[in-house]
């Protein structure tokens, strides 16, 4: 007999945007109708505003939207001083996009290895590499929505005279010490792709700053590298802009954006309390330092977990499956790859589990359920 409706149980997605987009349908609408009766679509009074209103949100100087994050790694590390021939730790977890701004400013990306149980980069490996060569910068990627010790970075990098770069794409509103992500660094960017914390309606980015300089910078590599209109006095600029309709979203959406991460928080913390399988290694409960972008547990058998919540309509991700010193486009097939074990046991027995604002409290339960049941 066919299954009904009742009969099946609704998947659950490790993003839903549909449900996201029912919750914030209303303000979404009015700040899109504002932009389209306004008649100025680029570079205008919305973008002005969100900057201003995230910038205070993180706790910085200043803040220049841009069109998506990886050109927010890419211009915000070029307003640093970052270009051809750089030498610039970065990890190798995070998705291949530090690594895609570097190769594009010609710099050289300098592996770190990672912490097992944060995720993070390992400050031990970072000390052990500032003491035996030169870096001209270090990015911390807040991966998975955690914040990094970043006072324990900075202890290694201010003494060697190295800036700081924050990769907060995952990590918006992250909180310690009363400081958000964004605001430890020299710089940091953002990205506002729809699965995000604070997600657009597309593409979208910032660099967040609490140098005026380094801002202003920033404002000129995203518009051709003008110093006035038409009038091109900086190297390596583009059309990078964030547009008034993303913006409009954006500000829309961000007095939400604390509320959210509760929620992500709290199915974070139930997920790490009541998973109980041995097989499953679930990270710890975190304070206001994680905003749970991601839920990603370890498992040395990830294809049959992957398999038996599939069997019961649970989504699943790897983020990320290919570490990026192994990636093709970037290795060298007559060179050894660099030395990250941790990285690279990671690859091969990390999750995610479904985590985002919209879920329901019986929908966590299912995949708490269904876990433990394996």
């Amino acid at each position: 007999m066919q299954n009904t409706r009742a009969d099946v149980a609704d998947p659950i997605l490790v993003n839903d945007l549909r449900r996201h987009a029912v919750t914030t349908e209303t303000v979404v609408r009015t700040s899109v109708e504002r932009v389209l009766s306004s008649g100025w679509y680029v570079l205008g009074a919305e973008v002005e505003a969100f900057e201003q209103e995230f910038a205070e949100y993180c706790g910085v100087g200043h803040c220049v939207g841009v069109a998506n994050g990886t050109e927010a790694i890419e211009l915000g590390l070029r307003a640093l001083g970052v270009g051809r021939g750089s030498r610039v730790a970065t990890v190798a977890n995070a998705g291949f996009y530090t690594t895609t701004a570097l190769m594009a400013l010609g710099a050289e990306p300098v592996f770190v290895d990672v912490d097992r149980d944060t995720k993070l980069m390992n400050l031990a490996h970072l000390k052990q590499i500032l003491a035996e060569s030169t870096l001209d910068a270090v990015v911390v990627t807040h991966l998975f929505g955690l914040l990094h010790d970043m006072e324990g970075v900075l202890d290694l990098t201010a003494p060697a005279g190295v800036p700081v770069f924050e990769d907060c794409a995952q990590a918006h509103g992250a909180r310690r010490g009363g400081r958000r992500a964004g605001s430890f660094g020299a710089a940091a960017s953002f990205s506002f792709y729809p699965t995000k914390n604070l997600g657009a309606l597309g593409d979208g980015g910032a660099v967040v700053t609490g140098s005026a300089d380094v801002a202003q910078q920033v404002r000129r590599l995203r518009q051709y590298g003008w110093e006035s209109r038409y009038h091109a006095g900086v190297r390596g600029g583009r059309n990078s802009r964030l547009d008034e309709m993303q913006a409009a979203v954006l500000r829309a959406k961000l007095p939400f954006l604390d509320a959210w991460n509760r929620r992500r928080r709290d199915i974070a913390t139930r997920y790490s309390q009541e998973i109980r399988n041995p097989r499953v290694e679930c990270p710890p409960v975190h304070e206001e330092e994680y905003v749970a972008h991601l839920y990603v547990v370890v498992s040395a058998e990830r294809e049959a977990l992957r398999a038996h919540l599939t069997e019961a309509a649970i989504q699943t991700d790897v983020h990320y499956p290919v570490p990026d010193h192994r990636q093709p486009a970037l290795t060298d097939p007559s060179g050894p790859a660099a030395a990250l074990p941790v990285t690279d046991d990671l690859s091969v027995s990390i999750v995610t589990l479904p985590c985002h604002s919209e879920l329901s409290d019986e929908e966590v339960t299912r995949v708490i359920s269904r876990v433990n049941t394996w």
